[in-house]
């Protein structure tokens, strides 16, 4: 079976945003990666705004599957430290570029882009309230540190070589070790 056409028309959108290294998108140019015509693409994303909703969706949805397959059980069973782990893991361990970075810095100009964002990402990263305060210092730390990886990776800027991965990540886990007797 085929990939069905709105997820061609999100997959040819990120392409496009690939070519042209995160610039913007155009429906046209979205329409014409995909194979469907600019009719055929407003049946499923009716603006540009509901196409960038979309496409934020569909990236979120794909960091949503990578960390739940990292994480080995439901989202609901897990600790506030495993899921930072899996997220660590995920932007540690997965390739990205600037139209990654380009879809996630898009949603600080756009509150449907943010909202998209938080539905799938906040419970990943939320820390209950009652937490201990080194604790918390430490899921915190560790989880900037990945955001602060796969950033400099998608974008190039002051890139991390690759041979330092292992130790970040190793520096993580030490982060992220369980400390309870």
């Amino acid at each position: 079976m085929g990939v069905n056409t709105r997820q061609r028309i999100l997959e040819g959108a990120l392409e496009v945003l690939r070519a042209e290294g995160g610039a913007t998108i155009t429906l046209d140019a979205a329409a014409r990666q995909a194979g469907v015509t600019k009719p055929g693409l407003m049946y499923h994303f009716a603006t540009k705004e509901a196409l960038m909703v979309g496409v934020v969706e569909y990236v979120a949805e794909r960091w949503e599957r990578l960390m739940l397959d990292r994480l080995g059980l439901p989202l609901e069973e897990a600790s506030p430290r495993r899921r930072i782990r899996a997220y660590v893991q995920v932007a540690l361990s997965e390739r990205f570029d600037r139209a990654d970075f380009a879809i996630c810095a898009d949603a600080l100009y756009r509150d449907a882009l943010a909202e998209a964002w938080a539905r799938h990402l906040a419970p990943w990263f939320l820390l209950p309230d009652d937490l201990p305060e080194e604790e918390r210092g430490r899921l915190t730390a560790a989880r900037l540190m990945a955001d602060g990886y796969w950033t400099a990776a998608a974008t190039g800027v002051f890139p991390v070589p690759e041979s330092d991965r292992a130790q970040i990540l190793a520096v993580a886990d030490r982060l992220l070790k369980d400390e309870t007797p």
